[in-house]
């Protein structure tokens, strides 16, 4: 009787809305507030289970199409918040996130019990029972609280809750991830959590709106770096919600391979803000509950009302400004190695350095590497005006400077180089020298853009601070298996050697603009040679060095080659002469190359590899499309550097920047091709002809008044620009035909190109340009008897094997550029039957056949081959057994 009026007096409680325990969360709710709802409910078996407001999508899906019912979930309106005695908090214990349950705190006659995993926050309430642990998720607390009850749980109950682990430490991929998380996942899988349905509810697939939204914030996404530090920001705006806003950052986030995220949405009346972070630097919980939000340091959020998307980016930005704390060190600004002076050497030496390296401050060391002081261009050039070059450089260095070792925080450097002035600060380690950082390299890092227009590069600005992308997933995706592994080996005899390996150059490029290209391009810090030496021990590979330029090739057993080169830099004695080099590091390496987009290099070594590192600014000139050099001085250093200019801007569509145009027209208006060998002149040429469209570059070529370096002789007039358009449309042609044979188009090009000059001409271009080999003679040769067979086949009415015998003595490529040359229609048909039906027929019958037939060898041989030749191209004869009736019948075995 007893139990009945305890159950009746439940139910009318349950009539008229009166719940005294109450489970709830945060707004917003995901799997894991969920799941520990569930969990308390097991704890607290007479409370009620509600959520404060709404539930992200996915939450909201699995209560439509889920076991859902088996829980004791209520809706919030049928709470009467006065007749609540206990107060469940769960994954939350923010005032603000808790909606309307906020009423409660501070009644004393509520008693408040709190799980939660988050950190402290301004807003929190505090309760008689606080379970508050540092782990992944909050359901891992309840779970330990129910195993030390021994609490049975059913199957479906294991598996939300093991769900709601795995949601809020990424499938334990989250550095907040502890082993309390994999213990109570384990403990939930023994008791049937069913991980297909995990599986299924947290790769549920994407509806087309949040397609497009996930879009939208990968396009609007922009880096920027705040104290050091690279942040990702994107914003979207949608008149109405859309689901999942989390889900969706947090796959844009493994998308892109970001470390910190923020995202803003203004969807509706409100913003929502979703943050994550992988590093100590930045503490996203902290700048949510800033704006009103909660979370924890890798991953919070916020809802934000009254408020204009702008207003909130802008109080984002003051935020991260004021909170983001820098642990970058001197020795990730630094530049090394450093260039110095002994204090016995003259000044003039000194302004020798200084101009051969464009540096401003050039420091003094000893034989031991202990630095003594500096000396500026300003005293060395006054000196050198003076008449003092003679003197020595002790005499005038500066004694009194400021070190600091590789640990030393960026704070204190910053401290250093604004309060005493500095241009330099040099970096010891152990008493000696191992890095300098200099003013622009600290305003780079804290403002994280160049401080000069379009790269206006010299030494004293060279040094921007690495910005870095992890391309582990780009490089799997977008080159083959066999280079892949390639360069994990690389990384691997790199690790042993403790040296740092990187692949530079044209393939790092082109696998950011989706371009095929295998030439593998490997720069160590550290004895290129020595690498490649203990490189071919492991991996049975052979190698060809050059000690003087510190490079060597690797050869793979499969004939497959890398080339590897110590890092180094380069410094250019005259204009267009050839480098001196010597050892440096990666930075300077890069420095010392062509255009931004060619100074991108990837880390191989196993802890980092992946890693794209970009000192200058390569990956925002890829993404606009723009070519730019490193320096003013770049196309005076190498001349042949504007021929590359105009391949690679026609090769990927970019625009030439434009400081890089105006030094462009300057090389060009100072004659700084002047010096450049014929030869040299000439590969540059070749590698803009073997092009797939190198019309558009010779166009380009015309337009910077280049084509005079070829020939003064050589003009774009209208009848040569329709020779070289001419000339693209029959090479088109030829190629569709994929006839078997080599075949270089560039030889097409390059007698369209020199179609201007007269015989004698073109042997002085030949012989000027170093094209004197047996292949070059050979197309000279042919090009000289051109006009002739023009003429020839102008006044062709012969058979099949007269016009076979007639082509057959050229190259495809000189045929080619005839069949361009030929204003006349049955020309072009002549040549094209050649190719089509007549090049390439051969007899079957060979000597021996003759022989068996009861022929003598001699001359017949030849006699009888001619013939049999004749009928063929004719089509008198089609098979062997053709061949040899025609032989009996037209020769007697006795003649």
């Amino acid at each position: 009787m007893a139990t009945k009026n305890i159950k009746t007096s439940k139910k009318r409680k349950q009539e008229q809305n009166i719940h005294e325990e109450v489970i709830t969360t945060h707004i917003n709710a995901d799997f894991d507030a969920l799941a520990s709802m569930i969990a308390a409910g097991k704890l607290y078996p007479r409370a009620v289970l509600v959520f404060p407001g709404s539930q992200e999508k996915n939450l909201r899906n699995f209560f439509l199409h889920s076991t859902s019912y088996l829980f004791n979930f209520i809706k919030i309106k049928q709470i009467d918040l006065d007749h609540v005695k206990r107060l469940i908090l769960v994954d939350t214990r923010q005032k603000s996130r808790i909606g309307k349950f906020a009423k409660l705190a501070g009644r004393n006659s509520v008693e408040i019990h709190i799980y939660d995993h988050h950190p402290d926050s301004p807003d929190d309430i505090h309760g008689q029972v606080e379970v508050i642990r540092k782990v992944g998720s909050a359901t891992a607390i309840l779970t330990s609280l129910i195993r030390e009850k021994k609490i049975s749980l059913s199957p479906d109950e294991a598996t939300v809750m093991c769900l709601g682990i795995h949601e809020d430490t990424g499938s334990f991929t989250f550095s907040s991830t502890t082993p309390e998380d994999y213990e109570a996942a384990a403990w939930l899988t023994s008791l049937g959590a069913d991980h297909n349905v995990i599986a299924d509810m947290l790769t549920r697939e994407l509806t087309a709106e949040q397609v497009w939204l996930l879009n939208d914030l990968m396009r609007s996404a922009t880096t920027r770096i705040i104290n050091g530090v690279d942040i990702v920001i994107t914003k979207v705006i949608r008149d109405e919600y859309i689901g999942d806003f989390a889900v969706l950052v947090h796959k844009f986030m493994e998308m892109e391979n970001l470390s910190i995220v923020f995202a803003l949405a203004q969807m509706e009346d409100r913003i929502y803000l979703v943050a994550r972070s992988r590093v100590d630097e930045v503490n996203v919980a902290e700048i949510a509950i800033a704006l009103g939000g909660g979370g924890h340091p890798q991953a919070a959020s916020a809802t934000i009302k009254n408020k204009t998307l702008t207003q909130v980016e802008r109080s984002l930005q003051t935020l991260l400004r004021k909170r983001i704390n820098p642990t970058k060190k001197a020795g990730d600004l630094m530049s090394s190695p450093v260039i110095h002076i002994p204090p016995e050497e003259a000044v003039k030496e000194a302004a020798d350095l200084m101009t051969r390296y464009n540096i401003n401050v050039l420091l003094v060391t000893d034989k031991k590497d202990a630095l003594k002081g500096y000396i500026t261009r300003q005293i060395v050039e006054k000196a050198v005006f003076l008449g003092l070059e003679h003197k020595k450089v002790n005499e005038y260095m500066n004694i009194e400077f400021s070190t600091v070792n590789p640990d030393t925080s960026l704070k204190k450097v910053q401290g250093l180089i604004i309060r005493n002035r500095l241009r330099i600060l040099p970096v010891e380690k152990s008493g000696k020298v191992v890095g300098v950082i200099t003013r622009t390299d600290l305003l780079n890092i804290l403002i994280g853009d160049p401080l000069v227009p379009e790269f206006l590069y010299d030494a004293t600005n060279a040094s921007h601070f690495m910005r870095k992308k992890n391309m582990a997933a780009m490089l799997k995706e977008r080159i083959p298996r066999k280079i892949t592994q390639i360069l994990k080996n690389i990384g691997h005899i790199a690790d042993i050697l403790g040296y740092n390996a990187y692949l530079v150059g044209g393939l790092v490029r082109d696998i950011l603009l989706k371009q095929e290209n295998f030439d593998v391009d490997i720069v160590i810090e550290g004895d290129g040679i020595e690498f490649a030496h203990e490189f071919a021990e492991h991996y049975d590979a052979r190698v060809r060095s050059h000690r003087k330029f510190g490079t060597a090739v690797l050869i793979l057993p499969d004939g497959f080659k890398v080339d590897v080169a110590t890092a180094r830099m380069e410094y250019y004695e005259s204009p267009g002469a050839p480098p001196v080099v010597e050892t440096s590091s990666l930075k300077r390496d890069l420095y010392r190359r062509d255009f931004t987009i060619n100074t991108l290099a990837i880390r191989l070594n196993k802890r980092h590899y992946g890693t794209l590192i970009d000192y200058f600014g390569g990956q925002k000139d890829i993404r606009e499309k723009v070519l730019r050099v490193l320096h003013n001085l770049s196309f005076v250093e190498d001349p042949t550097r504007v021929l590359r200019a105009i391949r690679f801007e026609q090769r990927f569509g970019f625009k030439i920047g434009k400081l890089t145009h105006a030094l462009i027209k300057n090389a060009v208006k100072s004659d700084y091709f002047k010096d450049i060998s014929g030869r040299r002149l000439f590969l540059e040429l070749k590698l803009v002809l073997k092009e797939d469209d190198p019309v558009g570059a010779i166009y380009r070529m015309n337009e910077y008044n280049l084509l005079h370096l070829i020939s003064p002789k050589i003009k774009l007039t209208k009848s040569l620009q329709a020779l070289l358009e001419e000339t693209k449309r029959v090479i088109t042609w030829y190629n569709l035909l994929y006839l078997e044979g080599p075949f270089q188009p560039w030889k097409v090009y390059w007698h369209g190109l020199t179609s201007p000059l007269e015989t004698k001409s073109l042997k002085a271009l030949s012989g000027k340009m170093g094209v004197v080999d047996l292949d070059g003679r050979k197309m000279l040769s042919q090009r000289e008897k051109a006009e002739q067979l023009l003429g020839s086949l102008y006044n062709f009415s012969g058979d099949s094997y007269q016009l076979y015998t007639m082509l057959v003595p050229y190259d495809t490529e000189t045929l080619l550029y005839v069949m361009a040359k030929a204003n006349n229609r049955s020309i072009k048909q002549h040549i094209s039957n050649y190719f089509t039906k007549l090049n390439g027929i051969k007899i079957q019958l060979k000597g021996k056949d003759l022989v068996s037939m009861g022929y003598k060898p001699g001359p017949i041989f030849k006699e009888i081959f001619d013939h049999l030749l004749k009928a063929r191209v004719n089509n008198l004869i089609k098979t062997k057994e053709d061949e040899i009736q025609f032989v009996k019948k037209t020769f007697s075995a006795g003649d």
